[in-house]
């Protein structure tokens, strides 16, 4: 899967929060304010990516997201792992768990979850 834009990301989370829109209502949610040219770049290349899809009701054309938040949210940690942790998802979560300073219940509640039923041995 190829990467988002901080652009492309942004149009992304509002068709994941709020399904199938227009340009013009994408628009309206866009975190910062944007022309329309630019927003509709976006939307060509998501499309042109099969990140979204798009359909055409009299004139107007609604957009809805294809790729999933939970598959593109996989897709980033594999690379983060790739990238700066040679590709161990271990030595990620250690540097996640080091650099957050968990308290004392946050480190038994992941042990507590990596020691759950499925790890029975």
């Amino acid at each position: 899967m190829s990467r988002f834009t901080p652009g492309e990301l942004a149009v992304m989370q509002i068709l994941w929060e709020h399904g199938e829109l227009k340009p013009g209502e994408v628009q309206q949610h866009f975190p910062e304010p944007i022309k329309n040219p630019a927003l509709r770049s976006y939307l060509a290349i998501l499309l042109e990516k099969g990140h979204v899809t798009r359909r055409k009701v009299g004139k107007a054309y609604f957009y809805k997201a294809v790729t999933g938040r939970k598959k593109a949210f996989r897709s980033t940690i594999r690379e983060i792992a790739d990238v700066y942790c040679e590709g161990s998802a271990k030595q990620l979560l250690l540097n996640l768990i080091r650099s957050e300073k968990l308290s004392e219940a946050e480190l038994l509640e992941l042990k507590r979850l990596a020691d759950g039923p499925n790890n029975d041995g």
